[in-house]
């Protein structure tokens, strides 16, 4: 983590492990982590600053991608949220606690026994312990819907051992309301591919939200051209 240096990543400075307690000095993020800011602040954030965290999260993620990083635990509850620049708040992915550096096979293997996050894992990964790029790339789809949620739960009344089986089944979140359809059925729907080489890259993600505006709303002006 500490050899990782991009905007959109948190940055870590120093790891104490001399005695105990131990102690990990991290970049400060006057906000918090996004689930807690989507649930207090999200009814004052506009679609336009909901994508452009999409963004920048995805800009995060394609630089682990390009350095053949896996997360392994991508969600609102591991970005960290700063102060605001033009209106937009800056969002940076934290908590490298489970990422791995992918070896030949860009796989993997969890050892026999590992919990994970279930709700946010991908299948492949979630019932065989294979993580790659691409489950992180699941991870992030279910990290969309809470953004577009403003923090809600993903499949929320569900548990655990019922996500794992309906997914299987070919089970998908239904389109949250309020949600642009584009964005459910080019994005979320994509990254939720069963098949993991069918999922979109962390590249095309990024784009994907930074062009958002000027590609879907021909006569869109950003406001600061107003």
């Amino acid at each position: 983590m500490k050899q990782c240096d991009h905007p959109n990543l948190v940055k870590l400075y120093a790891v104490c492990t001399k005695e105990e307690p131990f102690y990990i000095i991290t970049e400060y993020m006057v906000n918090g982590s996004l689930l807690h800011y989507l649930r207090n602040e999200g009814n004052s954030l506009t679609l336009q600053a909901l994508v452009d965290m999409c963004a920048q999260i995805a800009n995060g993620m394609m630089y682990l991608e390009e350095r053949k990083l896996v997360h392994r635990d991508l969600a609102a509850r591991n970005v960290l949220v700063g102060d605001k620049i033009s209106g937009v708040p800056v969002v940076k992915v934290a908590d490298f606690g489970l990422a791995r550096k992918l070896m030949e096979e860009d796989i993997y293997e969890a050892r026999t026994g590992a919990k994970f996050p279930i709700k946010w894992t991908a299948p492949e990964a979630a019932t065989c312990g294979n993580f790659t790029v691409k489950s992180d790339v699941w991870s992030y789809g279910v990290l969309l819907y809470e953004i577009i949620t403003k923090g809600q739960v993903p499949y929320p009344g569900m548990h655990n051992r019922e996500v794992i089986e309906q997914v299987e089944l070919g089970y998908r979140m239904p389109m949250p309301r309020c949600c642009p359809e584009q964005i459910y059925t080019e994005v979320m729907l994509k990254c939720w591919d069963k098949i993991p080489e069918r999922r979109p890259t962390f590249d095309h993600l990024f784009h994907f939200f930074d062009d958002y505006f000027v590609s879907s709303q021909p006569n869109y002006v950003p406001p600061s051209q107003n």
